[in-house]
């Protein structure tokens, strides 16, 4: 996984949540309920995350499901899956 891409999203996913809040504690109502800011900080920072950072999102699942794809499969000891388990339970047996 790039380091930078992952390094991009979070900064941007920060100042979007930042900057809201910041720009609320200007408004002396909303330092008094710091509390109504962070949640509408919250809420605004998920929408402009939604609507604009798309593109840095869509690079880092890239980057992660190229660094699952290159890892070769015996190299780590598969975790079982939902199945796996769900077999197991049924079965009375320790998953694979």
């Amino acid at each position: 996984m790039r380091a930078r891409s992952a390094l991009v999203y979070s900064v941007l996913r920060l100042a979007a949540f930042f900057v809201p809040f910041g720009i609320m504690m200007l408004i002396p109502v909303m330092r008094e309920l710091y509390w109504l800011s962070a949640i509408f900080a919250a809420l605004i920072g998920l929408s402009l995350s939604m609507l604009f950072l798309r593109r840095p999102l869509d690079d880092l699942s890239a980057d992660i499901a190229a660094r699952r794809a290159s890892r070769p499969e015996g190299s780590r000891r598969r975790e079982p899956t939902d199945e796996d388990v769900e077999d197991a339970v049924g079965d009375d047996a320790p998953p694979r």
